[in-house]
């Protein structure tokens, strides 16, 4: 009974909505961007920690990023790139998350652990070929979800270090949370690299599920 109401909640609703593809699609040229231009800015200063005592933790101390991966040109025309576009990111994502909850969405795409824990294990084991069948899966199986709300996080994570960079003095209290702000450049920087993990593996998810590009492109049929 509880499966048929969840399945008529979606009656006649797009796999896909298009405000969801928009926000998707939106955040590509932006995120490049925004990673691009975080980067000319790290290689202005191509360390982590304090002068005098950076972290033995991190490998590449006083190496700056490859030009390739960097946008922006210089320091300064970095910095106008990160901070102008932050704020539209940002602004995507609450437009996101507020359709979401508004539009009940998140039943069905965020990791809830009763529901998709023992699914995303079996997803797991079945990637790494130590099951033969893949477990029952209906909108989004239970390892997607999990990446996909452990990306909105490690988003947040992002936007709160980068405040507490951009504004230490004012937001003082945000960079007493990350420990002070060389701990928060750090985290910044850790969570970029995440996020670019994640990316690689959404679209080795996407090469292994093609039609979830169609449907991300065209909406997919209604419910």
């Amino acid at each position: 009974m509880e499966a048929a109401d969840a399945d008529s909640q979606w009656k006649g609703r797009r796999a896909q909505p298009f405000l969801i593809r928009l926000a998707h699609w939106l955040n590509i040229p932006l995120l490049l961007i925004m990673a691009g231009s975080g980067l000319q800015i790290f290689s202005a200063y191509p360390a982590l920690g304090a002068r005098g005592a950076l972290y033995g933790w991190y490998p590449w101390q006083g190496k700056a990023p490859p030009t390739w991966l960097r946008f922006g040109g210089w320091l300064a025309g970095a910095r106008h790139w990160h901070f102008a576009l932050g704020w539209f990111l940002i602004g995507n994502g609450i437009i996101y998350l507020i359709y979401m909850g508004a539009r009940g969405e998140w039943r069905r795409r965020m990791f809830l652990p009763g529901r998709d824990s023992r699914n995303a294990v079996l997803m797991m084991a079945y990637y790494l070929r130590l099951r033969r069948a893949a477990p029952p899966i209906d909108f989004y199986n239970g390892l997607q979800r999990l990446a996909y709300s452990s990306v909105i996080l490690l988003a947040l994570v992002e936007v709160l270090s980068g405040l507490a960079i951009y504004k230490p003095v004012q937001l003082w209290w945000l960079e007493v949370l990350f420990g002070g702000y060389d701990s928060a450049r750090a985290i910044h920087l850790i969570g970029l690299g995440l996020l670019g993990l994640f990316t690689l593996v959404h679209l080795v998810l996407v090469a292994l599920h093609p039609r979830a590009i169609i449907e991300m492109i065209t909406g997919g049929k209604r419910g």
